[in-house]
């Protein structure tokens, strides 16, 4: 298995994943965002994703049989501000490796992808046959992306999976692979960063139409977004085709709620302020996992927030400066 952006948070957290499950893994990855301390027990490719011979040489080089596709950039906020770059690296990137898996005959693929791209919800929870009308360049570059794929398989006979990530969270339980964003922008590690004394938590928009006037989302477990992965490689689908699956639990936490079980877990307060609302953020947001367990029997095994919250806290307290404290094997 190639996995492109192996040393980043979910990429790692899936290398790990596929590795208990058996399967030999490449992380090929720049390092511009991933971690090498992350990498457990996977050989190392050093490459960038818009070279597409550089791909095409370790899929060819390592006899890979699947590409796992997690190398892109994620800030929604970063995406407004450098559209041209997010198109080039997140639509540039994954043409280029699809470019390369055509040369090298490799047929199966698992694209990471995300709920931004359904943009505000015309009904909740979301399955996957909700309109997807994303409103903001990044989630524009993930369905771009997904509108390709069904291209690509039918030409070259690619087997392709789009998984729809929510809100990923949490660390993986054996406390030696976490999430360490620079700068970090997740609700959960920024809040715990706040308990600890660091900046005040800002809380944009306290007015929703909501239970407690802060938004709603839908967080889950690292590994069990990690386990969708392996599950999705396991997967039978029609030759020249593409699926989609929300990775998600279907149900939704406010951003008090998150506060309330960091105070819980941390056992001290989380310092927060409110904030004006920012552009484009709905008040509600979480999926129908529907269809991912009934096709691939995915349940996940860390379903409540404070599993979440605590794998997280563990982490962050044992690595209070991410893997710059060492090795994550």
């Amino acid at each position: 298995m190639l996995v492109t952006g192996g040393a980043g948070y979910i990429g790692s957290h899936t290398v790990k994943a596929l590795g208990a499950a058996g399967h030999h893994v490449i992380v090929f990855d720049n390092f511009s965002a991933g971690h090498a301390q992350a990498i457990r027990r996977a050989a190392v490719v050093v490459g960038d994703v818009c070279d597409g011979d550089a791909v095409y040489r370790a899929l060819v080089e390592h006899r890979v049989t699947a590409v796992l596709h997690f190398a892109a950039w994620l800030s929604v906020a970063d995406s407004v501000r450098d559209p041209a770059g997010y198109y080039a690296n997140n639509v540039g990137g994954a043409l280029s490796v699809l470019g390369a898996m055509a040369r090298a005959s490799v047929r199966v693929l698992v694209f990471s992808s995300t709920a931004a791209v359904y943009g505000r919800p015309v009904e909740t929870p979301i399955s996957e046959d909700h309109p997807t009308q994303p409103i903001n360049p990044y989630g524009e570059t993930k369905l771009a992306v997904e509108r390709a794929l069904p291209y690509f398989c039918r030409a070259y006979g690619l087997e392709a999976t789009s998984l729809r990530y929510f809100n990923a969270a949490g660390a993986d339980p054996d406390g030696t692979l976490g999430e360490d964003h620079r700068p970090e922008i997740h609700l959960i590690p920024r809040a715990i960063e706040a308990a600890l004394g660091g900046p005040a938590l800002d809380v944009f928009g306290e007015d929703y139409d909501t239970p407690d006037g802060t938004c709603l989302r839908d967080y889950v477990h690292v590994s069990d977004v990690a386990d969708a992965h392996v599950l999705a490689l396991g997967a039978r689908n029609e030759p020249a085709s593409v699926m989609v699956f929300n990775v998600g639990n279907a149900r939704p936490h406010s951003v008090r709620e998150v506060i309330a079980v960091v105070e819980r877990v941390a056992r001290r307060p989380v310092p927060w302020r409110g904030a004006p609302r920012r552009a484009g953020d709905p008040a509600v947001l979480y999926a129908s996992n529907a269809k991912i367990s009934r096709e691939l029997g995915w349940t996940p095994r860390f379903a409540d927030l404070e599993s979440m919250v605590e794998t997280a806290w563990r982490w962050r307290r044992d690595h209070p400066h991410g893997y710059q404290n060492g090795s994550a094997s």
